[in-house]
């Protein structure tokens, strides 16, 4: 489960995923701190209005939102339980993110790097994971809108994917075990990086394409190490 991760600056969100180049982002927003509940920065399909009144293909677009999904049934935009992380074998039955999987509601979540805790002294480690080719990870999330009824202000929300862990080399290390259960069966998880190659068939391609985007990264890619504190 991650809980925290860098949102790189927006210049360099831009640059890096081609988003925001006819309507760039106002101001200058430095790299940040995201955890569960604050504001953070991602990318999804937006379909563009044409002079006729139709629409012309989507097209990327950077938004900002909360990042704990608000689901369609929440009563305010404040959540009594977390939803900054959706495990992937679950989210199409599960009711907080049924709806935007079955809708093709997906995004790419910018991350500089994100963090894990490390329990193998015994102890909470916290990691930090880069890619080695010093690139910004594209983290696969979903997105809701929701409108809170009784002042129509509109909220945008995504939530992270996890994956199950337990065989790769590099994140089955995180986090502190279950004694309960077989080292086999700890359903360790992982975040799920999105290639750069790969982001438009993420964002516009079907649910089968985007469902075969929804893997473990070779460990090769990982740079990562305990945080060094400052």
């Amino acid at each position: 489960m991650c809980t925290r991760y860098i949102s790189p600056e927006v210049a360099a969100i831009e640059r890096h995923w081609h988003v925001g180049r006819a309507n760039p982002w106002r101001g200058t927003e430095a790299s940040v701190d995201v955890f569960p509940g604050y504001q953070g920065k991602f990318i999804r399909a937006s379909a563009r209005a044409d002079a006729h009144g139709g629409t012309n293909p989507p097209v990327p677009e950077l938004v900002s939102g909360q990042w704990n999904l608000i689901p369609w049934f929440a009563k305010e935009a404040k959540l009594k339980f977390t939803t900054c992380n959706a495990r992937s074998e679950e989210m199409a039955a599960k009711a907080s993110y049924k709806l935007p999987w079955a809708r093709g509601q997906r995004c790419i979540i910018p991350a500089q790097a994100f963090f894990e805790p490390n329990w193998e002294s015994g102890k909470h480690v916290r990691w930090r994971f880069e890619r080695r080719d010093g690139a910004p990870w594209g983290l696969a999330g979903l997105w809701n809108t929701w409108v809170d009824k009784t002042t129509g202000e509109i909220h945008e929300s995504y939530t992270m994917l996890t994956l199950n862990a337990d065989a790769h080399p590099l994140m089955q290390r995180m986090h502190k075990p279950d004694p309960k259960l077989a080292a086999h069966a700890q359903d360790k998880r992982s975040v799920v990086p999105i290639e750069l190659a790969d982001a438009s068939r993420w964002l516009y391609g079907t649910q089968a394409e985007a469902q075969g985007l929804i893997r473990l990264t070779d460990a090769q890619a990982f740079h990562a190490g305990p945080q060094v504190e400052r």
